[in-house]
């Protein structure tokens, strides 16, 4: 089953997010992390906190990360960097919105989809969005 890790700022945010979806999606198994705040409970990212939600998540099919903003996105990035080249291979970073993103994957990777699929809907999450505002 493909892995989701959420990456935030906010360990609050980043919590709220996957409750969001977990609720308006209810009853689905998703291999899911979250990699979010500091220690203490500030504001921050950390990219070794994003390689072990990365690794904690991943059976082998993919990885699909979803990070909020700037240093956010720049810490994925710098886990893949850390990690593994063979699980490298097999993670992604997704330029989607959070919770849009975080919607679509979740509800792709909770009913079996490919994790290919998984993440083409997460990317494609702001286009829908935009198609439900311009409909």
């Amino acid at each position: 089953m493909s892995g989701i890790v959420v990456v935030s700022h906010s360990s609050p945010l980043a919590e709220a997010a996957v409750a969001l979806v977990a609720g308006l999606v209810p009853g689905l198994e998703v291999r899911l992390q979250i990699a979010a705040g500091t220690p203490d409970g500030g504001l921050g990212t950390d990219p070794t906190d994003v390689v072990a939600a990365i690794e904690a998540v991943d059976d082998g099919e993919g990885v699909l990360v979803l990070a909020d903003v700037g240093s956010g996105v720049m810490s994925a990035q710098m886990a893949l960097e850390l990690i593994g080249p063979e699980l490298a291979e097999r993670a992604v970073v997704s330029p989607a919105p959070l919770v849009e993103g975080l919607l679509a994957a979740y509800a792709a990777a909770g009913t079996g989809c490919s994790f290919t699929h998984v993440c083409e809907r997460a990317a494609s999450a702001a286009a829908d969005k935009q198609a439900q505002v311009e409909g």
